[in-house]
């Protein structure tokens, strides 16, 4: 029997709130495992997860909107943060901003056209004294010159070969 994308969609939820438990303290656990299988948290997804938590859907909603490393729409498989604080602008980052949205082809808040790559900005790293600061997924990249991007971009494309994997359609998740 073919089951649809949101039936596919729905029984992973399951599976996900019977390993963390149908509990409001589950929601961000779960969240973030949903996010991190799709990159992103759809609105049928969290009207899912608001049913088998029995909690509103505005509850799942506020979570995620609230949380900076939670997405509601598609982004890159490597999603790239950069730290806009005082002491990083001072040690450079306007620079480093430069070589990454030269070397992408995009500008902050957007997506390559690939989807494998996001471009965002961070309040806060908490590398203040190791600036500037990025983050790529969860790996720390500190004291970053525009010098490094090339290399660092590399690393990650080099970790799906040659070929990126198909972005994530919006309508699946």
């Amino acid at each position: 029997m073919l089951r649809t994308g949101r039936e596919r969609l729905r029984e992973e939820l399951e599976k996900l709130a019977d390993q963390y438990g149908r509990h409001r303290g589950s929601l961000l656990f779960i969240l973030q495992e949903a996010q991190r299988r799709h990159q992103y948290i759809s609105a049928y997804s969290m009207q899912v997860i608001a049913d088998l938590l029995d909690i509103h859907p505005v509850e799942v909603h506020s979570v995620v909107s609230f949380y900076a490393f939670l997405h509601e729409r598609p982004h890159g498989q490597f999603v790239i943060r950069l730290c806009r604080t005082v002491t990083c602008d001072m040690a450079g980052k306007d620079e480093v901003a430069r070589q990454l949205e030269n070397d992408l082809g995009i500008t902050f808040g957007e997506t390559t056209p690939d989807g494998k790559f996001t471009l965002l900005w961070a309040n806060c790293l908490g590398m203040c004294d190791q600036g500037p600061a990025m983050l790529v997924g969860e790996k720390v990249y500190t004291q970053v010159s525009p010098e490094q991007i090339h290399g660092i971009l590399e690393e990650c494309r080099s970790q799906f070969g040659v070929h990126a994997l198909a972005r994530p359609q919006e309508h699946a998740v």
